[in-house]
């Protein structure tokens, strides 16, 4: 496993409490030994002695380099696992790039953040050859509870990138509305009652922000960083398809006041405080709480 953070360090728990044997690397001392992996100095050591090789990264620009100092040192045969949230067109080319050497490039995007990380239940969305895929079962299986084949290389990337674009429009667009019903004088958690059982229910209603209004914000997930990185990517691939991204700009401004108010690095439930500022210093949840 190359990147041992929030969901690199958490799938390479399980695959470790799994019996099997992980070669980490992380930029960060120390992180390999906290989850249970073999210590590696650099990506490419951790190549030299794996042959199946997962990277955990932010994003393409970090996943290429990575990819170019692993390829020359992989055997004929090994398989990387990109379970990073990438731009699908560079996928391909590192797809193409790695088969000219004999090396299988599996895109493997993920879904259901930190919680499912740990408890081994994330879903996975793959593009890449069939074969290499159902070879992967046994490294999948500690860490997914689906796993879908969406088609070629980069199917897997831009399947990721689409329900990404949704999770971050309802998430910042729930935080709006709790914002005002707040302001508003209601109920948050009978509101939330009330949209859950109606037509604005979505992931970030029903499973997060009951916990936001009771003040966890349930970190050790995706960041407001992240999120717009994700949306940016979303926002260049409908640009490829020829899609316009109309509903670009509300994610966009919400993550990127996030970003400009300190909440960059925390967890993207925090999206929530930003217009909570702008609002008069709101917060949904009890001061106490």
């Amino acid at each position: 496993m190359i990147g041992l953070g929030n969901m690199g360090g958490r799938m390479t728990r399980r695959l470790v409490d799994a019996g099997i044997m992980v070669v980490g690397h992380d930029p960060v001392a120390g992180r390999a030994e906290e989850v249970g992996a073999e210590p590696a100095g650099d990506p490419a050591e951790v190549a030299r002695r794996a042959r199946v090789v997962l990277l955990s990264l932010p994003d393409s620009h970090v996943v290429e380099p990575v990819v170019r100092a692993v390829l020359p040192v992989a055997a004929e045969g090994t398989t990387i696992v990109d379970l990073s949230t990438a731009s699908p067109a560079s996928t391909r080319t590192l797809h193409d790039e790695a088969a000219a050497r004999g090396v299988r490039y599996v895109d493997a995007g993920i879904s259901g953040g930190a919680a499912a990380a740990e408890k081994g239940s994330l879903t996975i969305m793959a593009g890449g050859d069939a074969a290499a895929l159902a070879e992967l079962d046994r490294v999948f299986a500690p860490i997914a509870a689906t796993v879908h084949h969406m088609g070629p290389s980069g199917a897997g990337h831009a399947t990721k990138l689409l329900n990404n674009f949704l999770n971050a429009v309802t998430l910042a667009a729930s935080a709006e509305v709790m914002v005002a019903g707040r302001k508003a004088g209601l109920d948050l958690a009978q509101l939330l009652d009330v949209i859950n059982s109606s037509s604005g229910v979505s992931f970030a209603t029903t499973d997060r922000f009951p916990s936001i209004i009771r003040g966890n914000y349930l970190e050790g997930g995706l960041t407001s960083r992240l999120m717009t990185k994700d949306v940016a990517l979303y926002v260049e691939l409908a640009g490829r398809l020829g899609v316009p991204s109309l509903n670009s700009a509300g994610p966009l401004a919400s993550f990127g006041l996030a970003e400009n108010l300190g909440y960059g690095d925390l967890i993207s439930n925090r999206v929530v405080d930003a217009p909570g500022d702008v609002a008069g210093g709101v917060r949904v949840h009890d001061q106490e709480g």
